[in-house]
């Protein structure tokens, strides 16, 4: 297999893509799940049958990067917690206490971690007795209107053939950033975040707190691919929601082998502890868009409880993928011949060449070539375009994984050139220049409303900026004679509408009986 050295073809307008032959523009989201032999939440964050009942242990996506800023380390992205409401309050989103959430990595090749970064959680609370999360304007991490708080610690541990050498307690009570409950809880949100970045031995950083949902894609694709006809394309599904970020920036001398082999493979983990005080991993996440539609049913549970040393159990669902049969059989793209080797050799081991270890074996995982640089301008499609330091070298937070995945399943690689996609090319919010470089979370009091949606939202958003004040002076409850009419007339008229309402309901109900 030769590095990716093809170029790409220009995107179709969506408009071509559904009125013509191949129709095509729409598959991308399903595509990119069927790449790799399976990981713990994928696409849609809920990708298995048990962890889709347990969010606070569900890792929705990693990230492993060159960092653009400090070019000699390397930074992990791991979130967990999908389709975090903004305003899901009162009791919104924290880390389990009961869990282990592991970023491991595998410096030689060998399907096994040599180091392992654990984070573990406690929860703090000031007072019981309120109902709030907040009950005041937060100013800081440690600010006493913070009512509900978390720490971690961050142990070390060193393995060899998967055995514990060493443990090193690597950070101790480090604070995380809150949820963003809103602008009158945080006015100033960006100030909390930068508090909870966190300088470690060795040149290392941390972070843990929540963040804008990083991937982007249309995920109407489980729609029978996108309604059977491409209707259903171009809409950022996953726009609005948050998730908690674990982020740790590593010095890449400490993570590689030797400036002799550079390569590293990066994962995560959660363990989760059982009622006999063990704790039992139930969810596994490397490579993005998996677990959803390369294993079957029957595999996606166990995929979560197993480890990259035992992915040749999960082989058959890579050479001989169920989504590429699915796409022929709905929009007559004819799948590319079995077995499906191409992807073996670029997911299971990485892109010769480029980041494929020597004496590799072939396991499910993010594979990073430290010694490749950030590029200047990053190119969303990554090393098919060129751009060696994007996916599948590592996964940057701009990569569009969903669109590249697709291609690859359909074969670009075996000569099938193709420039499928879903419409969908970049996160709704800019990602930070900075470490953790995840955006900030969507706040609970602005966050976007519903496509389509209209009536008392839109009158609630007035409202809420009616609340703020209109000039310099600051009249009963920080309001001026002004905003006070204008707020009661709006509130005035929404009340009406909905006793209106209520009573036309209730000569109905009368009339019906």
């Amino acid at each position: 297999m030769t590095p990716f050295t093809s170029g790409f073809v220009g995107r179709r307008s969506l408009a071509t893509l559904v009125c013509g032959a191949l129709a095509t523009g729409g598959l991308a989201a399903a595509g990119v799940t069927a790449l790799a032999p399976g990981t713990a939440s994928a696409s849609s964050h809920r990708e298995a049958p048990l962890i889709s009942g347990q969010p606070q242990y569900d890792n929705t996506d990693v990230y492993a990067f060159a960092s653009p800023d400090t070019p000699d380390t390397t930074t992990i992205v791991a979130n967990w917690i999908p389709f975090e409401e903004p305003a899901g309050g009162p009791n919104f989103f924290t880390f389990a206490e009961d869990a282990q959430y592991d970023l491991h990595i595998d410096n030689n090749g060998d399907a096994q971690g040599e180091l392992v970064f654990r984070y573990t959680f406690k929860t703090h609370v000031k007072n019981d007795k309120t109902f709030l999360y907040n009950t005041g304007p937060v100013e800081s991490l440690d600010d006493p209107d913070l009512n509900i708080t978390q720490t971690y610690d961050i142990d070390l541990l060193q393995l060899k053939d998967q055995h514990l050498v060493k443990k090193t307690k690597y950070a101790d009570d480090v604070p995380v950033a809150p949820s963003n409950v809103g602008k009158a809880s945080m006015p100033d949100y960006a100030k909390l975040r930068d508090q909870a970045v966190h300088e470690l031995p060795g040149g290392a950083t941390t972070f843990a707190g929540q963040a804008d949902d990083p991937f982007f894609l249309d995920l109407r694709v489980f729609d029978l691919l996108y309604g059977g006809n491409l209707s259903e394309v171009g809409n950022d599904t996953l726009k609005g929601y948050n998730v908690n970020s674990v982020a740790l920036q590593l010095p890449n001398d400490l993570i590689q082998e030797s400036a002799e082999q550079p390569i590293v493979g990066i994962w995560s983990t959660t363990q989760r502890k059982s009622a006999s005080g063990y704790y039992r991993q139930v969810s596994r996440l490397g490579m993005p868009l998996v677990n959803e539609v390369v294993n079957p049913i029957k595999d996606k549970d166990k995929f979560n409880a197993s480890a990259p040393w035992n992915d040749g159990d999960f082989l058959k669902n890579v050479t001989e993928p169920e989504l590429p049969k699915l796409i022929e059989a709905i929009y007559k793209i004819e799948a590319p011949d079995e077995p499906r080797n191409d992807l073996v050799d670029v997911f299971l081991k990485g892109v010769e060449g480029l980041n494929q270890p020597p004496h590799v074996r072939p396991s499910e995982m993010l594979r990073l070539n430290t010694s490749i640089k950030p590029t200047a301008k990053e190119k969303r499609l990554g090393v098919l375009d060129g751009d060696n330091a994007g996916f599948p070298n590592g996964r940057r937070l701009g990569d569009d994984v969903l669109d590249i995945a697709l291609q690859v399943v359909e074969g670009e690689l075996v000569g099938a050139k193709n420039d499928l996609g879903d419409a969908v090319d970049k996160n709704d919010q800019k990602f930070e220049k900075k470490f953790p470089y995840v955006a900030q979370p969507t706040s609970g009091s602005r966050g976007p409303l519903a496509k389509g949606t209209t009536g008392t939202n839109d009158v609630r958003n007035q409202l809420g900026d009616a609340l703020q004040p209109t000039n310099g002076t600051t009249g009963t409850g920080g309001m001026d004679d002004t905003t006070l009419i204008a707020v009661s007339a709006a509130s005035g008229a929404a009340g009406f509408l909905l006793v209106g309402s209520g009573l036309l309901w209730w000569r109905g109900r009368r009339r019906a009986y």
